[in-house]
């Protein structure tokens, strides 16, 4: 069995993609999964499963849509996998990692489209793609920010969902954590 985290995109608190984390968790838990926790309440789950990732991504996505309400992209990765992201990051030697994110692929985009979205001048604001995330470098406010998930997804014709360093790195952290 492996420890997967499901990353949802788009959670907020309130609103229409609210997703009480302690709902999500009874929810994963009656549905099979083991081990189902939560970090923090923007969109973060742990489960032990021995199923594929895509397998878990349209399963989370169902079981979301069916218990709870929202029509939300789910993400699944490995820590490992994760891993590779941070160890990727482009964005080290002179950069405040607390600007940094990774935004997580939910397929993978077309060539063509990361070829046009990366030759634009975005001004103090990066962005580096590659296979495993797009990394972005944003010094100013985030919430002000061109390179939006919604501009990304829109200019590269694929759904994703983004966290920043303390994030991944919490959840990272949490699949290695034995259980008592």
């Amino acid at each position: 069995m492996k420890t997967y985290i499901v990353l949802l995109r788009g959670v907020m608190p309130v609103g229409k993609n609210r997703v009480p984390m302690a709902v999500l968790r009874e929810v994963l838990a009656d549905a099979g999964y083991q081990n189902a926790r939560t970090y923090i309440a923007s969109g973060n789950a742990l489960v032990d499963s021995n199923s594929k990732p895509r397998e878990i991504e349209k399963h989370v996505h169902d079981l979301i849509k069916k218990h709870i309400g929202p029509e939300l992209t789910v993400v699944v990765r490995t820590g490992a996998e994760l891993t590779k992201v941070l160890d990727n990051n482009p964005f080290t030697k002179g950069y405040d990692i607390a600007r940094v994110f990774f935004t997580l692929f939910a397929a993978a985009p077309a060539a063509a489209g990361v070829k046009e979205l990366t030759a634009q001048d975005f001004g103090d604001e990066e962005i580096v793609i590659t296979k495993l995330a797009a990394y972005l470098y944003l010094p100013g406010n985030a919430a002000r920010s061109k390179l939006t998930n919604a501009f990304l997804e829109r200019k590269l014709g694929v759904t994703m969902t983004a966290r920043n360093f303390n994030t991944v790195s919490k959840l990272i952290e949490m699949t290695s954590v034995p259980l008592d």
